[in-house]
Protein backbone atom coordinates (compact mmCIF):
# COMPACT_ATOMS: atom_id res chain seq x y z
CA UNK A 1 0.00 0.00 0.00
CA UNK A 2 2.82 2.55 1.03
CA UNK A 3 4.71 2.02 -2.63
CA UNK A 4 1.54 2.09 -4.55
CA UNK A 5 0.34 5.10 -2.68
CA UNK A 6 3.84 6.84 -3.10
CA UNK A 7 4.11 6.28 -6.83
CA UNK A 8 0.45 7.11 -7.00
CA UNK A 9 1.34 10.60 -5.40
CA UNK A 10 4.14 11.10 -7.24
CA UNK A 11 2.31 10.34 -10.80
CA UNK A 12 -0.21 13.19 -9.09
CA UNK A 13 2.55 15.87 -8.80
CA UNK A 14 3.44 15.12 -12.36
CA UNK A 15 0.26 15.55 -13.53
CA UNK A 16 -0.69 18.80 -11.70
CA UNK A 17 2.32 20.01 -12.94
CA UNK A 18 2.01 19.34 -16.39
CA UNK A 19 -2.02 20.83 -16.33
CA UNK A 20 -0.47 24.02 -14.31
CA UNK A 21 1.17 25.10 -17.59
CA UNK A 22 -1.23 24.28 -19.88
CA UNK A 23 -3.81 26.36 -17.97
CA UNK A 24 -5.21 30.00 -19.03
CA UNK A 25 -3.04 28.87 -22.16
CA UNK A 26 -5.25 29.98 -25.55
CA UNK A 27 -5.83 26.24 -26.82
CA UNK A 28 -7.45 27.56 -30.11
CA UNK A 29 -4.36 29.85 -31.49
CA UNK A 30 -1.86 27.06 -31.77
CA UNK A 31 -4.07 24.63 -33.97
CA UNK A 32 -4.24 27.29 -36.61
CA UNK A 33 -1.43 26.80 -38.09
CA UNK A 34 -1.50 23.40 -38.32
CA UNK A 35 -4.26 23.42 -40.47
CA UNK A 36 -2.54 25.23 -43.54
CA UNK A 37 0.86 23.75 -42.66
CA UNK A 38 2.19 21.45 -45.19
CA UNK A 39 3.78 19.21 -42.48
CA UNK A 40 0.18 18.21 -41.05
CA UNK A 41 0.25 14.59 -42.27
CA UNK A 42 -2.99 12.87 -44.06
CA UNK A 43 -4.65 10.39 -41.36
CA UNK A 44 -6.86 7.40 -42.00
CA UNK A 45 -9.40 7.16 -39.27
CA UNK A 46 -9.73 3.25 -38.53
CA UNK A 47 -13.26 1.85 -36.59
CA UNK A 48 -13.39 -1.82 -36.52
CA UNK A 49 -16.98 -2.32 -35.76
CA UNK A 50 -18.50 -5.88 -34.49
CA UNK A 51 -22.45 -6.07 -33.76
CA UNK A 52 -21.98 -1.61 -33.55
CA UNK A 53 -25.42 -1.05 -35.04
CA UNK A 54 -26.55 0.73 -32.49
CA UNK A 55 -24.32 3.76 -32.85
CA UNK A 56 -21.67 3.12 -35.55
CA UNK A 57 -23.44 5.82 -38.23
CA UNK A 58 -23.88 8.24 -35.72
CA UNK A 59 -20.32 7.74 -35.08
CA UNK A 60 -18.97 7.77 -38.33
CA UNK A 61 -21.24 11.03 -39.04
CA UNK A 62 -19.31 12.74 -35.95
CA UNK A 63 -15.93 12.50 -38.01
CA UNK A 64 -17.62 14.30 -41.07
CA UNK A 65 -17.07 17.11 -39.54
CA UNK A 66 -13.42 17.26 -38.36
CA UNK A 67 -11.10 20.09 -38.51
CA UNK A 68 -8.39 18.74 -39.86
CA UNK A 69 -7.13 19.34 -43.52
CA UNK A 70 -7.15 15.75 -45.04
CA UNK A 71 -8.20 12.32 -43.89
CA UNK A 72 -10.45 8.98 -44.69
CA UNK A 73 -12.68 6.86 -42.37
CA UNK A 74 -12.62 3.06 -42.58
CA UNK A 75 -14.80 1.13 -40.61
CA UNK A 76 -14.18 -2.41 -40.88
CA UNK A 77 -17.16 -4.45 -40.26
CA UNK A 78 -15.19 -7.42 -38.33
CA UNK A 79 -18.05 -10.21 -39.52
CA UNK A 80 -21.30 -8.61 -37.62
CA UNK A 81 -24.50 -10.39 -37.21
CA UNK A 82 -26.57 -7.32 -36.78
CA UNK A 83 -27.57 -4.39 -39.21
CA UNK A 84 -23.99 -2.65 -38.87
CA UNK A 85 -23.25 -3.32 -42.48
CA UNK A 86 -26.53 -2.62 -44.15
CA UNK A 87 -27.22 0.56 -41.96
CA UNK A 88 -24.01 2.25 -43.03
CA UNK A 89 -24.55 1.04 -46.83
CA UNK A 90 -27.94 2.67 -46.56
CA UNK A 91 -27.03 5.96 -44.62
CA UNK A 92 -24.10 6.56 -46.32
CA UNK A 93 -25.27 5.26 -49.78
CA UNK A 94 -22.02 2.78 -50.30
CA UNK A 95 -21.41 1.24 -52.97
CA UNK A 96 -18.78 -1.97 -53.80
CA UNK A 97 -15.27 -0.60 -55.42
CA UNK A 98 -12.54 -2.25 -56.51
CA UNK A 99 -9.89 -1.19 -54.16
CA UNK A 100 -6.07 -2.46 -54.30
CA UNK A 101 -5.07 -3.30 -50.67
CA UNK A 102 -1.74 -3.79 -50.00
CA UNK A 103 -1.74 -7.29 -47.61
CA UNK A 104 1.30 -5.89 -45.45
CA UNK A 105 -0.25 -7.69 -42.36
CA UNK A 106 -1.83 -11.20 -42.43
CA UNK A 107 -6.00 -11.03 -41.56
CA UNK A 108 -8.78 -12.84 -42.67
CA UNK A 109 -10.52 -13.05 -45.74
CA UNK A 110 -11.76 -9.32 -47.15
CA UNK A 111 -15.16 -9.89 -48.53
CA UNK A 112 -15.44 -6.55 -50.25
CA UNK A 113 -15.09 -2.97 -50.16
CA UNK A 114 -17.44 -0.25 -50.47
CA UNK A 115 -16.92 3.58 -50.84
CA UNK A 116 -19.55 6.52 -49.87
CA UNK A 117 -21.24 8.23 -52.92
CA UNK A 118 -22.12 11.09 -50.56
CA UNK A 119 -18.43 11.47 -49.24
CA UNK A 120 -15.63 10.07 -50.93
CA UNK A 121 -13.58 9.69 -48.17
CA UNK A 122 -15.81 6.87 -46.19
CA UNK A 123 -15.16 3.46 -46.89
CA UNK A 124 -16.07 0.36 -45.32
CA UNK A 125 -14.49 -2.95 -45.25
CA UNK A 126 -16.50 -5.86 -45.14
CA UNK A 127 -14.50 -8.70 -43.79
CA UNK A 128 -14.96 -12.30 -42.09
CA UNK A 129 -14.94 -11.85 -38.38
CA UNK A 130 -11.03 -12.60 -37.29
CA UNK A 131 -11.53 -10.15 -33.76
CA UNK A 132 -10.69 -6.31 -33.38
CA UNK A 133 -6.97 -6.54 -33.52
CA UNK A 134 -7.20 -8.60 -37.41
CA UNK A 135 -9.73 -5.68 -37.63
CA UNK A 136 -7.69 -3.13 -37.14
CA UNK A 137 -4.75 -4.93 -39.39
CA UNK A 138 -6.94 -4.70 -42.27
CA UNK A 139 -7.91 -0.87 -42.24
CA UNK A 140 -3.92 -0.40 -41.98
CA UNK A 141 -3.64 -2.65 -45.37
CA UNK A 142 -6.23 -0.93 -47.08
CA UNK A 143 -5.59 2.96 -46.05
CA UNK A 144 -3.35 4.88 -47.98
CA UNK A 145 -2.15 7.75 -45.13
CA UNK A 146 1.14 7.49 -43.20
CA UNK A 147 -0.85 8.02 -39.62
CA UNK A 148 -4.06 6.06 -38.31
CA UNK A 149 -6.32 6.63 -36.11
CA UNK A 150 -7.70 3.66 -34.08
CA UNK A 151 -11.32 4.58 -32.85
CA UNK A 152 -14.24 2.69 -31.15
CA UNK A 153 -17.23 1.83 -33.37
CA UNK A 154 -19.37 3.53 -30.32
CA UNK A 155 -16.99 6.97 -29.95
CA UNK A 156 -17.78 10.72 -31.08
CA UNK A 157 -14.42 12.61 -31.69
CA UNK A 158 -14.29 16.71 -30.83
CA UNK A 159 -14.11 18.89 -33.37
CA UNK A 160 -10.23 19.50 -32.87
CA UNK A 161 -9.43 16.32 -31.42
CA UNK A 162 -7.24 15.06 -34.27
CA UNK A 163 -5.33 18.60 -34.87
CA UNK A 164 -4.66 18.23 -31.06
CA UNK A 165 -3.55 14.63 -30.70
CA UNK A 166 -1.37 15.21 -33.99
CA UNK A 167 0.59 18.18 -32.76
CA UNK A 168 2.95 16.71 -30.77
CA UNK A 169 3.90 14.48 -33.61
CA UNK A 170 4.24 17.51 -35.94
CA UNK A 171 6.19 19.80 -33.24
CA UNK A 172 8.78 16.76 -32.56
CA UNK A 173 9.50 16.95 -35.97
CA UNK A 174 8.12 13.13 -36.23
CA UNK A 175 10.18 11.63 -33.37
CA UNK A 176 7.05 11.36 -31.53
CA UNK A 177 5.27 7.72 -33.06
CA UNK A 178 2.07 7.74 -31.23
CA UNK A 179 -0.22 10.33 -28.93
CA UNK A 180 -3.27 8.90 -27.13
CA UNK A 181 -6.26 11.63 -26.17
CA UNK A 182 -8.43 11.73 -23.12
CA UNK A 183 -11.54 9.43 -23.29
CA UNK A 184 -14.61 10.75 -21.59
CA UNK A 185 -17.82 9.59 -20.83
CA UNK A 186 -21.27 10.16 -22.71
CA UNK A 187 -23.76 9.04 -20.81
CA UNK A 188 -26.17 11.42 -19.63
CA UNK A 189 -24.95 14.23 -22.16
CA UNK A 190 -27.09 15.12 -25.13
CA UNK A 191 -25.66 13.94 -28.33
CA UNK A 192 -26.59 15.44 -31.10
CA UNK A 193 -25.64 13.98 -34.95
CA UNK A 194 -22.89 13.09 -33.53
CA UNK A 195 -21.41 15.62 -31.34
CA UNK A 196 -21.88 16.68 -27.98
CA UNK A 197 -23.90 19.37 -27.31
CA UNK A 198 -24.14 19.26 -23.38
CA UNK A 199 -22.42 17.91 -21.24
CA UNK A 200 -23.79 16.09 -17.79
CA UNK A 201 -23.55 13.28 -15.60
CA UNK A 202 -25.27 9.93 -15.87
CA UNK A 203 -28.11 8.73 -13.30
CA UNK A 204 -26.96 5.84 -13.30
CA UNK A 205 -24.65 4.90 -10.24
CA UNK A 206 -22.37 2.41 -12.26
CA UNK A 207 -22.06 5.00 -14.96
CA UNK A 208 -21.07 7.60 -12.70
CA UNK A 209 -18.10 5.70 -11.19
CA UNK A 210 -16.58 5.49 -14.44
CA UNK A 211 -16.65 8.52 -14.70
CA UNK A 212 -14.57 8.84 -11.80
CA UNK A 213 -12.86 6.08 -12.79
CA UNK A 214 -11.75 7.80 -16.30
CA UNK A 215 -10.71 11.01 -14.68
CA UNK A 216 -8.14 9.50 -12.04
CA UNK A 217 -6.80 7.39 -14.92
CA UNK A 218 -6.27 9.52 -17.48
CA UNK A 219 -5.76 13.48 -15.58
CA UNK A 220 -3.26 11.42 -12.94
CA UNK A 221 -2.24 8.23 -14.00
CA UNK A 222 -1.95 8.89 -18.08
CA UNK A 223 -0.32 12.37 -17.94
CA UNK A 224 1.98 11.63 -14.89
CA UNK A 225 3.44 8.87 -16.99
CA UNK A 226 4.06 10.29 -20.57
CA UNK A 227 5.93 12.94 -19.12
CA UNK A 228 9.38 10.54 -18.84
CA UNK A 229 7.78 7.97 -21.73
CA UNK A 230 6.90 5.71 -19.05
CA UNK A 231 3.12 5.27 -21.20
CA UNK A 232 2.33 1.44 -21.86
CA UNK A 233 -1.64 2.59 -22.94
CA UNK A 234 -2.98 4.59 -25.66
CA UNK A 235 -6.36 3.88 -25.22
CA UNK A 236 -8.00 1.75 -27.83
CA UNK A 237 -10.99 3.99 -28.01
CA UNK A 238 -8.80 7.02 -28.90
CA UNK A 239 -5.12 7.08 -30.61
CA UNK A 240 -2.89 7.96 -33.14
CA UNK A 241 -0.05 5.84 -34.29
CA UNK A 242 2.99 6.44 -37.07
CA UNK A 243 1.72 3.74 -39.35
CA UNK A 244 5.20 2.54 -40.73
CA UNK A 245 5.69 2.22 -36.95
CA UNK A 246 2.94 -0.11 -36.65
CA UNK A 247 3.74 -2.40 -39.37
CA UNK A 248 7.46 -2.98 -38.55
CA UNK A 249 6.48 -3.72 -35.04
CA UNK A 250 4.36 -6.82 -36.48
CA UNK A 251 0.87 -5.03 -36.13
CA UNK A 252 -1.86 -4.63 -34.04
CA UNK A 253 -1.59 -8.48 -32.59
CA UNK A 254 -4.33 -10.87 -33.32
CA UNK A 255 -4.88 -13.36 -30.50
CA UNK A 256 -5.44 -10.95 -27.41
CA UNK A 257 -7.56 -9.29 -25.87
CA UNK A 258 -5.53 -6.15 -24.82
CA UNK A 259 -4.65 -5.91 -28.42
CA UNK A 260 -4.00 -1.41 -27.93
CA UNK A 261 -1.51 -2.22 -24.46
CA UNK A 262 0.63 -5.00 -26.37
CA UNK A 263 1.16 -2.77 -29.23
CA UNK A 264 2.57 -0.06 -27.20
CA UNK A 265 4.57 -2.00 -25.42
CA UNK A 266 5.99 -3.79 -28.66
CA UNK A 267 6.34 -0.37 -30.08
CA UNK A 268 8.99 0.54 -27.10
CA UNK A 269 10.56 -3.01 -28.28
CA UNK A 270 11.36 -1.63 -31.75
CA UNK A 271 12.62 1.73 -30.68
CA UNK A 272 15.16 -0.12 -28.60
CA UNK A 273 15.61 -2.36 -31.06
CA UNK A 274 16.13 -0.15 -33.47
CA UNK A 275 18.26 2.23 -30.88
CA UNK A 276 16.62 5.42 -31.64
CA UNK A 277 14.95 8.88 -30.10
CA UNK A 278 11.34 8.32 -30.68
CA UNK A 279 8.53 8.55 -27.59
CA UNK A 280 4.69 7.64 -27.23
CA UNK A 281 2.73 11.08 -25.63
CA UNK A 282 -0.37 11.29 -23.72
CA UNK A 283 -2.21 14.75 -24.91
CA UNK A 284 -5.26 15.42 -22.14
CA UNK A 285 -6.79 17.71 -24.06
CA UNK A 286 -8.00 15.50 -27.27
CA UNK A 287 -11.18 14.50 -25.94
CA UNK A 288 -12.79 11.20 -27.19
CA UNK A 289 -16.99 10.68 -25.83
CA UNK A 290 -17.67 6.91 -25.54
CA UNK A 291 -20.67 4.86 -23.93
CA UNK A 292 -20.20 3.26 -20.74
CA UNK A 293 -22.00 -0.02 -19.49
CA UNK A 294 -24.97 0.43 -17.41
CA UNK A 295 -25.49 -3.25 -15.56
CA UNK A 296 -23.22 -4.98 -13.86
CA UNK A 297 -23.05 -7.78 -16.25
CA UNK A 298 -21.91 -5.71 -19.19
CA UNK A 299 -19.31 -4.06 -16.75
CA UNK A 300 -17.80 -7.24 -15.42
CA UNK A 301 -17.16 -8.26 -18.82
CA UNK A 302 -15.32 -5.07 -19.79
CA UNK A 303 -13.36 -5.30 -16.45
CA UNK A 304 -12.15 -9.03 -17.20
CA UNK A 305 -10.88 -8.44 -20.71
CA UNK A 306 -9.07 -5.86 -19.46
CA UNK A 307 -7.50 -7.39 -16.70
CA UNK A 308 -6.94 -10.41 -19.08
CA UNK A 309 -5.50 -8.32 -21.57
CA UNK A 310 -2.80 -6.83 -18.58
CA UNK A 311 -1.86 -10.46 -17.78
CA UNK A 312 -1.66 -11.44 -21.49
CA UNK A 313 0.91 -8.63 -22.10
CA UNK A 314 3.07 -8.82 -19.24
CA UNK A 315 3.45 -12.58 -20.07
CA UNK A 316 3.87 -12.01 -23.47
CA UNK A 317 7.30 -9.02 -22.60
CA UNK A 318 8.21 -10.53 -19.47
CA UNK A 319 12.18 -10.34 -20.53
CA UNK A 320 11.21 -6.56 -19.91
CA UNK A 321 10.59 -6.98 -16.56
CA UNK A 322 13.05 -5.45 -14.37
CA UNK A 323 15.40 -5.16 -17.88
CA UNK A 324 18.12 -2.32 -17.78
CA UNK A 325 18.28 -2.73 -21.12
CA UNK A 326 14.77 -1.21 -21.80
CA UNK A 327 15.45 1.77 -19.51
CA UNK A 328 12.70 3.63 -17.24
CA UNK A 329 10.27 1.35 -19.07
CA UNK A 330 11.67 -1.74 -17.62
CA UNK A 331 12.68 -0.86 -14.63
CA UNK A 332 9.64 1.49 -13.82
CA UNK A 333 6.55 1.27 -16.31
CA UNK A 334 6.46 -2.74 -16.46
CA UNK A 335 7.16 -3.51 -13.03
CA UNK A 336 4.41 -0.63 -12.30
CA UNK A 337 2.15 -2.47 -14.24
CA UNK A 338 2.56 -5.86 -12.68
CA UNK A 339 3.08 -5.04 -9.10
CA UNK A 340 -0.01 -2.77 -9.09
CA UNK A 341 -2.19 -2.91 -11.56
CA UNK A 342 -2.15 -7.04 -12.00
CA UNK A 343 -1.27 -8.43 -8.52
CA UNK A 344 -2.33 -5.23 -6.57
CA UNK A 345 -5.77 -6.82 -7.14
CA UNK A 346 -4.25 -10.63 -5.55
CA UNK A 347 -2.72 -8.74 -2.46
CA UNK A 348 -6.01 -6.36 -1.62
CA UNK A 349 -8.17 -9.06 -1.40
CA UNK A 350 -5.88 -11.25 0.50
CA UNK A 351 -5.39 -8.68 2.87
CA UNK A 352 -9.34 -8.10 3.33
CA UNK A 353 -9.48 -11.76 3.90
CA UNK A 354 -6.09 -12.07 6.52
CA UNK A 355 -8.10 -9.06 8.27
CA UNK A 356 -11.93 -10.65 8.03
CA UNK A 357 -10.44 -13.85 9.38
CA UNK A 358 -8.25 -11.88 11.65
CA UNK A 359 -10.95 -10.44 13.76
CA UNK A 360 -13.18 -13.30 13.81
CA UNK A 361 -9.88 -15.44 15.14
CA UNK A 362 -8.69 -12.28 17.05
CA UNK A 363 -5.27 -12.75 15.40
CA UNK A 364 -5.98 -8.76 14.53
CA UNK A 365 -7.36 -6.16 16.43
CA UNK A 366 -10.29 -4.50 15.29
CA UNK A 367 -8.82 -1.41 16.17
CA UNK A 368 -5.97 -1.54 13.89
CA UNK A 369 -8.70 -2.84 10.87
CA UNK A 370 -10.47 0.10 11.73
CA UNK A 371 -7.53 2.42 11.18
CA UNK A 372 -6.24 0.96 7.80
CA UNK A 373 -9.77 0.76 6.55
CA UNK A 374 -10.33 4.42 7.41
CA UNK A 375 -7.02 5.36 5.77
CA UNK A 376 -7.60 3.27 2.75
CA UNK A 377 -11.04 5.13 2.41
CA UNK A 378 -9.42 8.67 2.91
CA UNK A 379 -6.46 7.84 0.54
CA UNK A 380 -9.14 6.64 -1.69
CA UNK A 381 -11.21 9.19 -1.90
CA UNK A 382 -8.32 11.79 -1.98
CA UNK A 383 -6.90 10.79 -5.33
CA UNK A 384 -10.91 10.30 -6.95
CA UNK A 385 -11.04 14.26 -5.40
CA UNK A 386 -8.18 15.13 -7.07
CA UNK A 387 -9.10 13.05 -10.22
CA UNK A 388 -12.16 15.77 -10.35
CA UNK A 389 -10.70 18.80 -9.38
CA UNK A 390 -7.89 18.22 -12.20
CA UNK A 391 -10.57 18.02 -14.79
CA UNK A 392 -12.64 21.22 -12.83
CA UNK A 393 -8.96 23.00 -12.94
CA UNK A 394 -8.42 22.11 -16.34
CA UNK A 395 -10.91 22.20 -18.69
CA UNK A 396 -14.62 22.21 -16.59
CA UNK A 397 -16.54 19.93 -18.63
CA UNK A 398 -18.84 19.40 -15.81
CA UNK A 399 -19.65 23.34 -15.30
CA UNK A 400 -22.55 22.59 -12.52
CA UNK A 401 -21.84 22.48 -8.86
CA UNK A 402 -24.26 19.83 -8.41
CA UNK A 403 -22.04 17.33 -10.66
CA UNK A 404 -18.94 18.35 -8.92
CA UNK A 405 -20.73 17.16 -5.32
CA UNK A 406 -22.58 14.11 -7.13
CA UNK A 407 -18.64 13.36 -7.90
CA UNK A 408 -17.25 14.24 -4.77
CA UNK A 409 -20.16 12.24 -2.80
CA UNK A 410 -19.55 8.93 -5.38
CA UNK A 411 -15.81 9.38 -4.66
CA UNK A 412 -15.96 9.10 -1.28
CA UNK A 413 -18.79 6.00 -1.70
CA UNK A 414 -16.39 4.06 -4.05
CA UNK A 415 -14.13 2.01 -1.19
CA UNK A 416 -17.55 0.51 -0.02
CA UNK A 417 -19.13 -1.28 -3.11
CA UNK A 418 -17.64 -0.42 -6.38
CA UNK A 419 -13.58 -0.82 -5.58
CA UNK A 420 -14.49 -4.46 -3.86
CA UNK A 421 -16.53 -5.17 -7.21
CA UNK A 422 -13.84 -4.13 -9.38
CA UNK A 423 -11.24 -6.35 -7.26
CA UNK A 424 -13.80 -9.49 -7.61
CA UNK A 425 -13.48 -8.90 -11.28
CA UNK A 426 -9.66 -8.03 -11.59
CA UNK A 427 -9.26 -11.58 -9.77
CA UNK A 428 -11.45 -13.63 -12.39
CA UNK A 429 -9.68 -11.58 -15.18
CA UNK A 430 -6.56 -13.23 -13.47
CA UNK A 431 -7.66 -16.36 -13.56
CA UNK A 432 -9.51 -16.65 -16.79
CA UNK A 433 -6.23 -15.47 -18.37
CA UNK A 434 -4.55 -18.48 -16.61
CA UNK A 435 -6.86 -20.76 -18.27
CA UNK A 436 -5.74 -18.96 -21.33
CA UNK A 437 -9.68 -17.61 -21.82
CA UNK A 438 -9.60 -15.63 -25.32
CA UNK A 439 -13.24 -14.36 -25.65
CA UNK A 440 -14.37 -11.08 -25.69
CA UNK A 441 -17.51 -11.13 -23.90
CA UNK A 442 -20.57 -9.19 -24.46
CA UNK A 443 -20.68 -5.37 -24.82
CA UNK A 444 -24.23 -4.38 -25.00
CA UNK A 445 -24.83 -0.83 -26.67
CA UNK A 446 -27.73 1.51 -26.49
CA UNK A 447 -26.14 4.73 -28.63
CA UNK A 448 -25.02 7.63 -27.23
CA UNK A 449 -26.63 9.70 -30.38
CA UNK A 450 -29.95 11.03 -31.51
Amino acid sequence: MAFASLFYSVLLLFSTGTLRKERGLNKGEPYEDILSSTDTKPISILVPAYNEEAGVVNSVRSLLSMNYPEYEVIVINDGSKDQTLELLIEAFQMQQVDLVSRKQLSTKKIKAIYRSRLFHNIYVVDKENGGKADALNAGINVSRYPYICSLDGDSVLENDALLKVMKPIIDSNETVIATGGSVRIANGSEVERGQVVQVNLPTNPLAIMQVIEYLRAFLMGRIGLSKYNLLLIISGAFGVFNKSWVIKAGGYKVGTVGEDMELVVRLHRQIKKEKVNRTIKYIPDPVCWTEAPESLAVLRSQRTRWQRGLFETIRLHWRMLFNPTYKQVGLISMPYFLLIELLGAVVEFAAYLYIFLGIILSFVSLEMSLFLFILTWVYGSYLSVWGVLLEEWSSRRYPKKKHLIILFLYASSEVFWYRPLTIIWRLEGIWQAIRKNTEWGVMTRKGISK
